[in-house]
């Protein structure tokens, strides 16, 4: 999990390429809001993996690029 969008760079980094990544693109980073945020990304994770993917987190969604492509 990261905020750096550096890693959202799917030419740079493939989503094959590693185990996996999840990084938030979020208007505030504060404690709280990004508890908030995550909270959300944790239920997904009940139902998927990141395993080989790309999680590119905002406010009002989860965009998944790798094997779900």
């Amino acid at each position: 999990m990261t905020f750096d969008l550096d890693f959202a760079d799917i030419r740079t980094y493939p989503p094959a390429s590693h185990p996996g990544a999840i990084v938030l693109r979020l208007a505030r980073q504060d404690k709280t809001h990004t508890i908030a945020v995550f909270n959300r990304v944790i239920r997904a994770l009940e139902d998927d993996a990141v395993g080989n993917c790309l999680w590119t987190v905002d406010e009002t969604a989860i965009r998944v690029h790798g094997k779900h492509e």
